[in-house]
């Protein structure tokens, strides 16, 4: 066997084995950051009430014999009036970005750390971080981040499951734009001079 045939099987070995690695995690991970709650096996907001955060303007845990499906996800509710008022109008009561880490999305990552507790009500909208810094990253520039995560969301995140997109965005092909969180911090420390 030549030298340049053993390079080419090499090369080939290497190839399907990246193809077989990304197909085995294109079936792992989740599409929306939901977690499993007894008999609940889509449970968004870790069963956090999504209306509250309008009405009371904080996470408050919903009622577990109080809720509603809506697009294969389950939501749980502090009241039945709660549960009427998103079942009229799901749109504005569902998290952005299937509840992933919002100041992830703007850079195309799904993160799903997020757990309902930090969240901001945001021209009407939810949106839900995975802790307090990053709300604090993403409150700099939000309607910047509205405008890049809206685009990233619609024309590739929504229907990759998070790990696989994760792999191709931190690892891969970072956005032009990516920023560490250090690097993300330094810059709210320059715009919060002693803070």
């Amino acid at each position: 066997m030549t030298r340049i045939s053993r390079l080419a099987i090499r090369h080939a070995g290497a190839g399907a084995a990246l193809v077989g690695l990304l197909l085995l995690l294109s079936a792992c991970g989740t599409l929306r950051n939901t977690v499993e709650d007894g008999p609940d096996k889509l449970l968004m907001l870790r069963g956090h009430d999504p209306v509250a955060y309008f009405t009371q303007q904080r996470a408050v845990k919903g009622d577990p014999a109080i809720k509603a499906d809506h697009e294969g996800l389950t939501y749980c509710f502090i009241s039945d009036e709660h549960r009427r008022a998103f079942l009229a109008n799901p749109a504005r009561f569902v998290p952005a970005y299937g509840g992933a880490c919002s100041n992830g999305t703007p850079y195309a990552v799904k993160t799903h750390g997020t757990t309902g507790e930090i969240f901001e009500v945001y021209r009407d909208r939810l949106f839900v971080f995975g802790g307090r810094d990053a709300r604090k990253h993403w409150l700099m520039e939000p309607d910047r981040n509205i405008q890049l995560a809206d685009a990233y969301w619609e024309n590739e995140m929504k229907d990759t499951p998070h790990k696989l997109q994760n792999l191709k965005r931190i690892f891969l092909f970072r956005v032009p734009h990516y920023k560490t969180d250090a690097e993300l911090e330094a810059e709210w420390r320059r715009r919060n001079p002693g803070s």
